[in-house]
């Protein structure tokens, strides 16, 4: 999965319509370029990219100011749906890395509440099942140092153990948060960020 990729059509869909410097100028004040190394060429490129698959389609052509001219574009049915799956996979799938989940935590608003509640349980879940399965490692290492493995091999397992604390403990707060009734989600306000496009 690509963050930019996912970043790019929430923020054409947050706007409705958007040109590369909207889109580009909205991700910087996010900080998206320190967290999910967003480059400034990689969102025109993912401009680009998405309209040839027709996920974004251009819709005005502006002219710029002593520059290129700057291209609108706007979600088509399909981006619709590939931003569905990319932001519930960001918010589900414990398999990606750090900057998809960022991303999917930026724009998690734009979605139902429940929606995004389950589909952090089901991230949780597995966060889970790691846990467990950290402690089971760190134990098997413990007892396998009486058979001559070195004391330090047991730090992974430590740091593995330790990440994954602080990700379920920070994961459950924030469902915690949501069911509070934190933020204001999709379903709650028509002004909400990220409100579905009409076409």
């Amino acid at each position: 999965m690509s963050a930019t990729r996912l970043l790019v059509l929430g923020v054409v869909r947050m706007y409705g319509r958007a040109h590369g410097y909207q889109v580009r100028r909205e991700l910087l004040s996010w900080s998206a370029d320190k967290w999910a190394n967003v480059q400034p060429g990689s969102i025109y490129h993912a401009l680009k990219k998405m309209t040839a698959e027709d996920l974004l389609e251009q819709v005005d052509v502006e002219p710029g100011e002593g520059g290129p001219d700057r291209i609108a574009y706007r979600l088509t049915g399909e981006g619709e749906q590939e931003y569905q799956v990319l932001l519930s996979k960001a918010l589900s799938d414990p398999e990606l890395n750090h900057p998809d989940l960022s991303a999917g935590i930026s724009l998690m608003t734009s979605f139902p509440r429940a929606r995004v509640i389950n589909l952090l349980r089901h991230r949780l879940v597995h966060l889970e099942a790691e846990q467990r399965q950290a402690k089971l490692m760190l134990d098997e290492v413990k007892a396998s140092m009486e058979l001559g493995t070195p004391a330090h091999v047991g730090e992974l397992y430590r740091l593995w153990g330790g990440i994954t604390d602080a990700s379920l403990s920070w994961l459950q707060g924030l469902i915690a948060r949501l069911e509070a009734g934190e933020y204001v989600m999709s379903d709650e306000s028509d002004d909400a960020f990220g409100a579905p496009p009409s076409w």
